[in-house]
């Protein structure tokens, strides 16, 4: 089936079908070898697989692209180059397609043969040349003659490339995909480097866009390479290390230009059209175009002048923008046809395109909505409606309204700001509206490759930016002829390796998808813009899109979208060797910085009567640290000094239990302080060695030591086993130091103002005192003892009541630990110590 002509076939229904069994409604052809499921299937996705550096590219349309590390067994060679009949042939199909019809004449190049005969010898000394003019000077046609005298300089041969909207990294790979022949590779930037690095060649590079930086690296990627370069002046110039020749060609003189006329009319000019001529030469100032739009003019004055009614037998002067034609009859000379005027000649365009058939106009039409491409002559008898409409571009080349950009055509200079101003432009958006809607239909047909639809990227991508703009919701349901085109020329695109075509196809399908609201495709856009850019290197970027796009598809429940995101975003993080949302790597393991949290105190806190001070730690070390010796403070209110451990996992429920078990520690040791204290005893003067509390080893839980169960009575009129805060017995109701009966502060070594005199010794204790030497009133620095600390289970010998978290009211010493003095260490002077029961 030809794409480019659509007949019943495409719809598989038979309009001559039976409907009497189905209600009047039309049934698709049965076929008596496969069962008849009421409905045709659906064609097959075309997917193409390709490699590009260390990738392998899977080019699906349906889900989106899917990328992997390249195998070895699918890594291609390294690429070779055409020989010299290959590359003949590629050049001759790089051409411009021939318009149908007989063939032109060729206009001559006239005044040119100097500079000619230069440029050939600067390219035969390995010079690259920058040739330099306004649009309609010529230079076209004066680098197609120079390609022909420099076939034989170079190894490599001529390679004719275009500049028109490419940059310097596309004119590298066009250049790679001229010289070897690399099916379905797209090498990465290194290889790319290499191998242009080994191509000697002469590269014809015409309507270049970019100077400066761009071309110098252009130009340094490629020094086995001579360039001839076309621009116009409003291109940046090379630098001045550049070493790049610049040859300025400007118009034709008033003899050149008055026969390059003649040879475009076909005769001798009159003595009237000599001087309508040299009054256009003055007023162009002797481009070649001029001239050569001039001639068609004249000719079409001649076709006029035998017969008026030349042009109106095809009806060409139908539409509102055709002009009327003044031909007074004359019965010596026969109809005369006056000359145009001069405004006419300088702007031709108008007045040539009211002398077009219908198909042309049409064409122009087309042309003016894509920004001055023309479609491809094969897409004008969809486009236009006409069968016949391939013949108009036949007439818009004899009329010099169009010209030649690499293997196209499209508007010549000036020309869509005539048309546009004599009312070509009224319906831009219809026109583009109705090119989107065919390209969409044709870049997506199953016949046509990959390959015709980049050769088309121009018009196609013009299609799409003029209707992004206008682009809204669809009301009945289907989807934007913008978004539409932008679905299926973007994989076809990919597939072709027009890479630079893929990502404006892209950006405009966001924009478009945004525009109209469909978030299915916006998924599918945001992971195409992932994978290019995972394949360009831009790791950051790919990483946001690809993030974006398994949102949305993780809302709109489309799993093998997410599943094919989320195979890129792992490659994404395995090259940039960071961690996926979760706290894991692409290959599956935590991070440790994932794995670290502090445990926390209750959400309370932890009540203390006095914040202890935290010794310096030293670095990379966990230190644990442990309280001055004696019994853990006694609880009065507030919130605890916080402490931390190293939690080995990051499961919350371990947190969890590590704050219950300290929790529960702290209220079991403050329980069993509080049954054994004793209000009335005096402070003692020897103190133990072990700590009431430390951190532990295992989850930081806090342990106390344990009483001797000879001593314990747990009640309040017997005397403590241990000695109280500061030596001062006392209880759970009352954590104040006692003051004895004269009411004064006890006489304990960190407590008294004279710590140098001795002290009155308590009373002696009914246990057997410690058996270690006390150790001074600095903290201990060394290791602590190895004693068991207690697990969370309170004593065996509870007290009769809970004791209160605050202190009582009734209670008369409250008031003197407030103004405690100092100890030289930093810690209070009623700091806690304990004896070691024995």
């Amino acid at each position: 089936m030809d794409p480019m002509n659509r007949g019943p076939e495409d719809f598989s229904q038979d309009r001559h079908d039976d409907t009497s069994a189905t209600g009047g409604r039309q049934r698709p052809p049965r076929d008596p070898l496969t069962p008849d499921f009421g409905q045709p299937a659906p064609a097959l996705a075309r997917t193409v697989q390709l490699v590009s550096g260390d990738y392998l590219l899977t080019v699906n349309p349906v889900d989106g692209s899917e990328i992997e590390p390249c195998p070895p067994g699918e890594r291609p060679g390294r690429p070779v180059k055409y020989d010299a009949t290959e590359r003949i042939e590629l050049a001759r199909a790089a051409r411009p397609p021939l318009p149908p019809g007989p063939a032109l004449p060729r206009l001559p190049l006239l005044e040119r043969q100097e500079d000619r005969e230069r440029l050939v010898r600067l390219l035969a000394r390995g010079r690259s040349v920058r040739l330099t003019g306004p649009s309609g000077s010529g230079r076209t046609a004066l680098l197609d003659q120079i390609a022909e005298d420099c076939l034989d300089i170079a190894p490599d041969g001529v390679v004719r490339l275009s500049g028109h909207r490419r940059s310097a990294s596309d004119v590298l790979y066009d250049l790679f995909g001229a010289v070897y022949n690399a099916p379905l590779h797209r090498p990465d930037r290194t290889l790319l480097l290499e191998l242009v690095h080994e191509i000697g060649a002469v590269v014809v590079l015409d309507d270049l866009e970019f100077g400066g930086a761009a071309l110098d690296e252009l130009l340094e990627a490629t020094p086995e390479c001579a360039f001839l370069l076309s621009a116009t002046p409003d291109v940046a110039a090379p630098s001045a290390d550049s070493h790049v020749e610049e040859v300025f060609l400007g118009g034709l003189g008033r003899g050149s230009s008055l026969e390059l006329l003649e040879r475009a009319v076909g005769r001798v000019l009159t003595d009237e059209e000599a001087q309508w001529a040299g009054d256009l030469w003055f007023e162009s100032e002797g481009l070649p175009l001029r001239f050569a739009q001039a001639g068609a003019l004249l000719r079409q004055r001649d076709l006029l002048r035998a017969d008026p009614n030349a042009f109106d037998e095809y009806g060409y002067y139908e539409g509102p923008e055709a002009a009327p034609v003044d031909a007074p009859f004359d019965a010596a000379d026969g109809h005369d046809v006056p000359l145009p005027s001069l405004a006419d000649g300088a702007a031709p365009a108008a007045l040539l395109a009211s002398r077009l058939s219908e198909s042309a106009r049409a064409t122009l039409r087309f042309a003016v909505a894509l920004g001055g491409e023309i479609p491809h002559q094969a897409h004008l008898p969809a486009l236009v409606g006409d069968t016949h409409a391939d013949a108009a571009l036949s007439e818009l080349v004899a009329g010099a309204l169009v010209t030649a950009v690499g293997g196209r055509y499209r508007l010549a200079s000036g020309v869509q700001t005539q048309l546009e101003a004599v009312g070509y432009a009224d319906d831009v958006v219809g026109h583009a509206d109705a090119a989107a809607r065919h390209y969409a239909w044709w870049a997506g047909h199953p016949s046509v490759g990959p390959e015709r639809v980049a050769a088309e990227s121009d018009a196609v991508l013009a299609a799409l930016l003029a209707l992004v703009p206008s682009t809204t919701p669809p009301v009945d349901g289907g989807t934007s002829a913008s978004v539409e085109l932008a679905r299926a020329a973007a994989p076809a695109f990919a597939a072709g390796l027009a890479w630079s075509a893929w990502e404006r196809a892209l950006r405009a399908g966001q924009e478009a998808t945004r525009l109209a609201g469909e978030v299915p495709e916006e998924a599918y856009f945001h992971h195409e813009l992932g994978i290019l850019a995972l394949l360009g290197g831009q790791l950051d970027r790919a990483r946001a899109e690809l993030e974006a796009s398994i949102g949305l598809r993780g809302a709109l429940a489309d799993k093998r979208g997410t599943i094919a995101g989320r195979r890129a975003l792992a490659l994404v993080a395995d090259r940039s060797g960071g961690a996926l949302p979760g706290g894991r790597t692409a290959a599956g393991e935590e991070v440790p910085d994932a794995m670290y949290e502090e445990s926390q105190s209750p959400p309370g806190g932890v009540p203390a009567a006095y914040a202890l001070p935290e010794p310096p730690r030293e670095p990379d070390t966990l230190v644990t640290r442990q309280a001055p010796p004696g019994p853990p403070p006694t609880v009065v209110g507030g919130r605890a000094p916080s402490r931390k451990s190293v939690v080995t996992g990051t499961r919350r429920n371990l947190v969890a239990a590590g704050a219950g078990a300290l929790l529960a520690a702290v209220l079991g040791t403050v329980v069993t302080l509080g049954a054994t204290s004793n209000n009335d005893e005096p402070p003692s003067d020897k103190v133990g060695t072990n700590p009431s509390a430390s951190a532990g080893e295992n989850g930081g839980e806090l342990g106390a030591d344990k009483a001797d169960k000879g001593g314990g009575g747990g009640s309040s009129s017997s005397k403590p086993t241990d000695p109280g805060q500061d030596g001062i017995p006392g209880t759970a109701d009352d954590p104040t130091p006692s003051t004895g009966s004269s009411g004064e502060p006890s006489d304990d070594p960190s407590g008294s103002k004279s710590p140098d005199k001795p002290t009155k010794s308590p009373d002696k204790p009914t246990t057997k005192p410690p058996t270690t030497k006390p150790p001074t009133t600095k903290p201990p620095t060394t290791k602590p003892p190895t004693t068991k600390p207690p697990t969370s289970e309170p004593p065996t010998t509870p007290p009769t009541s809970e004791p209160p978290t605050t202190p009582p009211e009734s209670s008369p010493d409250t008031s003197d630990s407030a103004s405690a003095p100092v100890s030289p260490t930093g810690t209070s002077a009623t700091s806690t110590t304990t004896a070691t029961v024995m």
